[in-house]
């Protein structure tokens, strides 16, 4: 195979996995919305309890955002590395 042709397909693979591993920080978005929504049910259900979840919603909300930070840093360590 062609040097230059081998080097593009490897250009390539490295695009389409940096964005395969994006699709991860949708997915954290997709959870912190659905964690502060479950959050916000529960206290208009229960308002006397809202204030003991609140603190649980954010170190949830933080698990979720720090997976999102690990996808884009695999795909920065995929695109640079």
């Amino acid at each position: 195979m062609d040097p230059v042709t081998l080097a593009a397909s490897a250009d390539a693979y490295k695009f389409l996995g940096a964005g395969l591993a994006c699709i991860g920080m949708g997915l954290a978005a997709i959870g912190v919305g659905n964690i502060f929504g479950n959050y916000l049910s529960g206290a208009l259900r229960n308002p006397s309890a809202a204030d003991g979840q609140f603190a649980r919603a954010f170190i949830g909300a933080a698990l979720a955002e720090g997976l999102g930070i690990f996808c884009l840093v695999v795909a920065l360590v995929l695109l640079f590395g």
